[in-house]
């Protein structure tokens, strides 16, 4: 077993913040959480002292390429599909290679779990998948299918319509796409019904298996969309399927209908906000987002889209976002409950609770604070990251 002790405990539970705080660790799973008295720590426990520094759960990108990307490299970018539009039947976990230097730099920033997925290139991308950022095997980093990604706006325009020649070319054109997909899947998902309950062979289709969870609302619709009239089309298209398990990624404009996503219960992650406006749908960036978001009373997640924005500054983006007026009580929240619940992994990571994964972070300040790193960094228990241990001088990693 294994014991923080006298650490400033952030367990983002009702029991809050546990000053002098003991996270007792046994295997791959946090066996209890409480002050340094009440935690029975066996003698033979390996003990690390957090020296009275923050400790929180590891941090959760809700929306990330990391895995997936390769740091842009063509020979191994498997994360846009782009022979067609409509590409349901693809899947994260088959494209995510364990060793993409995004994921180690990850964990060393104490980003311990991402959401991976495919890119923007298309109206519908593929299946999506939460993941460990620390591990050798695909499939043992893998926490769940957590969503369907979709996209609007220019990506999809470029892709298709400005290099491929088809649809969609426009704005109207990627909504089609997306209806036309959505009730393919419907259809298929009633001839499906139909031949179980007579009793005759059906011919199925990966795509359409895959979309019809997403009708049948057994898969998350998670779209990329930044402009507000994007968004307010996301939201139209999923009234008129039945929708109900949504969410927006970026959100860039998101502050203009903050009261929409608040009455329908739809979360936001937003991001990456710390760019120049590159095109035309960015040209309202703001850090204001997130907190004018969470003001209206909506689900806030905050992500890097790595590798747009390097993975290990997920905490920079959070402390951006406190400048420009998210309140500190709620800015670790944005990056390890919020996302664990928005993915539907909040069983797994997210908190400091007993039975949940041992993910834990060791700080030397406020997460969020630009002055303050990842001291240790645990992954289900195994200490993955200690900043003494293994920091590297830029000078002796050196290679021309």
């Amino acid at each position: 077993m294994r014991a923080i002790v006298n650490g400033t405990v952030h367990t983002l539970t009702e029991r809050g913040t546990v000053d002098g705080g003991t996270v007792l660790v046994d295997g791959a799973e946090i066996a209890a959480v409480g002050a340094d008295g009440e935690v029975d720590v066996p003698p033979d426990a390996e003990t690390f002292d957090a020296g009275g520094r923050h400790v929180t759960p590891g941090l959760v990108d809700a929306h990330s390429h990391a895995g997936m990307a390769e740091w842009g490299e063509p020979e191994d970018g498997d994360f846009n599909e782009v022979s067609d539009p409509v590409t349901p039947h693809v899947n994260a976990l088959d494209g995510f290679h364990p060793r993409d230097d995004e994921l180690k730099h990850a964990f060393q920033g104490g980003v311990t779990t991402v959401s991976a997925r495919m890119g923007s290139a298309n109206v519908i991308g593929g299946i999506i998948c939460s993941m460990k950022t620390y591990g050798e095997v695909a499939d043992r980093m893998f926490i769940r299918e957590d969503g369907m990604k979709a996209a609007f706006g220019e990506n999809p325009k470029r892709f298709h319509g400005d290099e491929k020649d088809r649809q969609p070319a426009t704005r109207p054109g990627v909504a089609a796409t997306l209806r036309q997909a959505l009730m393919d899947a419907e259809d298929y998902a009633e001839r499906r019904a139909s031949a179980r309950e007579a009793g005759e062979p059906f011919e199925r289709d990966l795509g359409l298996e895959n979309l019809a969870r997403v009708v049948e609302g057994e898969l998350p619709l998670r779209v990329h969309a930044h402009r507000a009239d994007d968004i307010a089309t996301v939201f139209r298209i999923a009234d008129e399927f039945g929708i109900e398990a949504l969410s927006i990624e970026h959100a860039t404009e998101g502050y203009v209908l903050a009261d929409e996503f608040a009455e329908r219960d739809v979360p936001a992650v937003v991001g990456p906000s710390i760019s120049s406006a590159t095109k035309y749908e960015l040209r309202n960036i703001t850090f204001e987002t997130p907190g004018i978001l969470h003001d209206a009373g909506v689900k806030v997640a905050i992500q890097t889209d790595a590798p747009i924005l390097p993975q290990e500054h997920l905490d920079v983006c959070v402390g951006l976002a406190v400048r420009e007026g998210l309140p500190e009580e709620v800015a670790l929240r944005t990056v390890t409950r919020n996302p664990a619940e928005i993915l539907g992994i909040e069983d797994r990571v997210g908190t400091l609770a007993a039975g949940t994964d041992a993910d834990v972070v060791v700080w030397d300040g406020p997460m969020f604070d630009l002055d303050s790193d990842a001291r240790q960094v645990f992954v289900e228990g195994e200490r993955v990251y200690d900043r003494e241990r293994d920091d590297v001088d830029p000078r002796d990693d050196y290679a021309w």
